[in-house]
């Protein structure tokens, strides 16, 4: 009698695995739980192939938006300093304050770059001045990138 049998994740399962990994589970839990509602399937050469096709594919679409991210990094790090128009006080304070909104919509008229705001890293922004920000376009890429806070 097998002590463990090998299956095909086709969902992500807490404290087992992902979506596509190979797992080792006792035969009573496969056949019980993880089978019947359509976990997992048993790891055939073929599903193994399927899995390792369906990995390669997944590693070429990873490799290109690592690309992609790298070309947008080069553009934002080659613009001019993005200007934020705010209005102005005594000691050059600025009412209100700079938030990724507003540099996300910067990036977007000038370079027209659509970015998520919530991948953009800025400094509190209190006055007028030149800051420097940084923003996570792949989970490897990271460019840096000057913002200007001027008078309204």
């Amino acid at each position: 009698m097998k002590k463990h049998i090998q299956l095909v994740l086709n969902k992500d399962i807490n404290k087992l695995g992902k979506f596509g990994d190979l797992v080792e589970v006792t035969p009573g839990y496969a056949r019980n739980y993880l089978i019947p509602n359509n976990l997992a399937v048993p790891a055939t050469p073929g599903i193994l192939k399927q899995m390792e096709r369906r990995c390669e594919q997944e590693r070429q679409r990873q490799l290109a938006l690592e690309q992609q991210a790298l070309q947008q990094k080069a553009t934002l790090e080659n613009a001019e300093i993005f200007k934020i128009a705010k209005q102005a006080g005594e000691a050059n304070a600025i009412f209100g304050t700079v938030t990724t909104q507003d540099v996300a919509h910067v990036i977007h008229t000038i370079i027209g770059l659509e970015v998520d705001k919530r991948d953009i890293t800025i400094p509190d922004i209190s006055s007028l001045g030149i800051y420097e920000a940084e923003i996570k376009l792949h989970s490897e890429v990271k460019a840096k990138f000057a913002i200007e806070v001027v008078a309204n």
